[in-house]
């Protein structure tokens, strides 16, 4: 089982161009199903989501999870800028 904690000490890493993108800053979580579905990369000053989100975060759906890594989680987002954007990616099929 993996923990929360656990996720956020890993580096997200973008497999399209290697670039890492950040660490976990918070989780979207479907109570209805109990599972993960989405993570939050970037935007300082909150705590895990209590203040709202930032317009720096990066949201990334489960389904462009690669690999969760002992160190990284490799993450597929074909259209990711240098700078982060307040939208959620999709994999590509």
């Amino acid at each position: 089982m993996l923990k929360i904690s656990d996720l956020q000490a890993k580096d997200i890493v973008n497999m399209e161009n290697g670039r890492r993108l950040g660490t976990i800053t918070d989780l979207d979580i479907n109570l209805t199903t109990g599972q993960i579905s989405s993570l939050v990369i970037g935007g300082g000053g909150k705590v895990m989501g209590l203040f709202g989100r930032g317009e720096d975060e990066v949201v990334i759906p489960w389904k462009n999870i690669i690999k969760i890594g002992s160190d990284v989680i490799l993450v597929e987002v074909p259209q990711f800028n240098d700078r982060f954007k307040p939208k959620s990616f999709e994999r590509r099929s």
